[in-house]
């Protein structure tokens, strides 16, 4: 790639590479495969490069909403393992309730058809 390409794309914001202390420009491996892509965007496809700019914005935009997707799925699968031991949790002590001999000092309840009406008496 030409020279002046790479300062036009550098002037731009296509690429940004890193600098040497002299202020040359330093292309990492990542910078590298963007101009790359950037080359063939424009050449092979035709793109201009507002549309070039639009699309790398738009992939970024992609990898960042994958890694929170991401992350979220993470998280979701913790909270299930975590309602599940609570659940088994509580299906045991349900148990140990169930076992324990009834309390005389509580209201037996019988389930039935009847309806009660209940209202507040006026003071």
């Amino acid at each position: 790639m030409h020279a002046q390409t790479l300062r036009s794309y550098d002037r731009e914001g296509l690429v940004s590479p890193g600098r040497t202390s002299g202020g040359g420009r330093r292309y990492s491996q990542r910078d590298i495969e963007l101009l790359r892509e950037v080359q063939r965007l424009s050449q092979i496809e035709g793109v201009n490069r507002a549309g070039i700019r639009r699309i790398i914005d738009l992939e970024a935009e992609v990898d960042a909403l994958r890694r929170q997707l991401s992350e979220v799925k993470a998280e979701n699968a913790a909270l299930r393992d975590e309602v599940s031991v609570r659940r088994a949790e509580a299906a045991a002590a349900a148990e140990a309730m169930a076992a324990l001999p009834p309390r005389a000092d509580l209201v037996p309840y019988t389930p039935g058809t009847a309806v009660v009406r209940w209202s507040r008496r006026p003071r």
